[in-house]
């Protein structure tokens, strides 16, 4: 397959290494940690939501092993779209692109939305849509100068967010009781399945590392080293949060708010204790780590999107001087933006998590189709337990999907009448733009 040729106008610069990579990984996930799966307990109570958990961090530790041969054997900016245009053709890699784009732009509004919450527990006269409104603007302008600069940005609060919440587990550690933990949940499989998109918001977004495999260097070696610690790292944290804050007292307190964790502290340690509102301080750092991650993510597929014909070619343009997609950061912002206004977090986090998880079903599929219609292909890692790890991912990403659209119906139509609407459109005009070198086979 010819490489398609890219010239300086439309090139993305190789900085980043094996810590700055984890901290990207980790840093667009973590805000899960913060937010967001709580809503689980209002579908699925604790017990059962804890089932869903490690359902999903099954499918999440298979879906990475496998995906990390994906990243590293294609490095490109598209990801799943680059990994299911080479495996399926335009079709398979419009679907991948589109479920992609859903996933990480309405990431952001649902983050953003929790930025304001927070912020909103400290101060009450800081209005909510204030704080997401100037995230937008402050996180797209540090986009724009440069990735190197982004990824050292996204260390230094990633790092700050992980320590964050090992010193919240120390400190709740003490008022944990079992029997509140079991208290009012009853569970039904059904339960289990209400709760699984909210179980899936704890680890959203770690495959975004491969929209910035272009930037990597040394990619072969890398992309593993940054892929496996985070997704280790994440269930430790994911569990640690989820099981220990259950029991610290009426979990039903918590399950419909955007900030648990802060009550949480006020429930273990009293209302106004000083930890609860220090935390909450500290606390913007994971939630802005995730912003700050899922803007590069988002701008990576528009930028790669428009680089194979998919959208309208300025998008794939790059500012001269900083090496960064210009255009596809404020075009995709715009639209999360719009999104803000919706002020529904958890049918936003549906949205995303569909999203994702229709492009993990087509990235496994990808892999399996690869093997066999590209048996020389350079795979410097390996998915271990071939095929069973990407089968695994595939199947329990097919469950999820089935219980999204079981238990959010109004959603799915919105998700899947939009796919294909865009797809009609795509068919009809245009897939005669789309490349077919629009998937490069790099040899770095």
């Amino acid at each position: 397959m010819a490489e398609i040729p890219i010239d300086d106008k439309h090139q993305l610069k190789r900085v980043l290494g094996p810590l700055q990579l984890w901290s990207i990984a980790v840093g667009m996930v973590i805000s899960g940690e913060y937010f967001g799966w709580n809503y689980g307990w209002e579908a699925s109570g604790t017990v059962g939501f804890l089932i869903a958990v490690l359902l999903v961090t099954v499918l999440y530790v298979t879906f990475i092993f496998s995906y990390t041969e994906l990243t590293t054997s294609i490095p490109d900016a598209g990801g799943p779209f680059a990994y299911a245009f080479r495996a399926m053709g335009p079709i398979g890699g419009f679907i991948a692109g589109f479920a992609t784009l859903v996933d990480f732009v309405l990431a952001p509004p649902a983050i953003a939305m929790a930025l304001g919450s927070y912020t909103h527990f400290l101060n009450p006269e800081i209005p909510i849509l204030t704080t997401a409104i100037l995230a937008y603007a402050v996180f797209i302008t540090i986009n724009l100068f440069g990735i190197r600069e982004s990824a050292n940005f996204s260390l230094v609060v990633t790092i700050l967010s992980v320590i964050e919440i090992l010193v919240f587990m120390v400190l709740i550690i003490p008022s944990f009781k079992t029997e509140n933990f079991v208290a009012n949940s009853d569970v039904t499989a059904s339960g289990v399945f209400a709760g699984l998109p909210f179980a899936v918001w704890f680890f959203v977004a770690i495959e975004g590392v491969a929209m910035v495999a272009e930037e990597v260097k040394n990619p072969k070696k890398t992309i593993p080293i940054g892929y496996i610690t985070a997704i280790l790292t994440l269930v430790f944290l994911a569990i640690g949060i989820m099981v220990l804050s259950g029991g610290v007292g009426d979990w039903r307190l918590l399950s419909n708010i955007d900030h648990p964790l802060p009550e949480t502290l006020s429930m273990a340690l009293g209302k106004g204790n000083a930890w609860a509102k220090v935390f909450t301080s500290l606390g913007l750092f994971g939630l802005i780590a995730s912003f700050h991650g899922n803007t590069i993510g988002y701008s990576r597929q528009i930028y790669a999107l428009a680089r194979g014909g998919y959208l309208p070619h300025f998008l794939s343009e790059v500012n001269a001087r900083y090496r960064t997609p210009h255009w596809a950061l404020i075009v995709g912002g715009l639209v999360g933006f719009v999104a803000i206004f919706s002020g529904t977090t958890d049918k936003i986090i549906i949205m995303s998590v569909l999203g994702a998880i229709v492009m993990y079903i087509t990235s496994m599929i990808s892999l399996l189709i690869l093997r066999k219609k590209e048996p020389t292909l350079e795979r410097p890692y390996k998915a271990p337990f071939y095929p069973y790890f990407p089968i695994i991912a595939l199947v329990l990403s097919l469950v999820c999907m089935f219980a999204i659209i079981y238990y959010n119906l109004f959603l799915s139509m919105l998700f899947f009448v939009g796919m294909g609407v865009c797809l009609a459109v795509f068919m009809l005009f245009g897939i005669r733009f789309v490349k077919v070198s629009a998937v490069r086979n790099t040899k770095n």
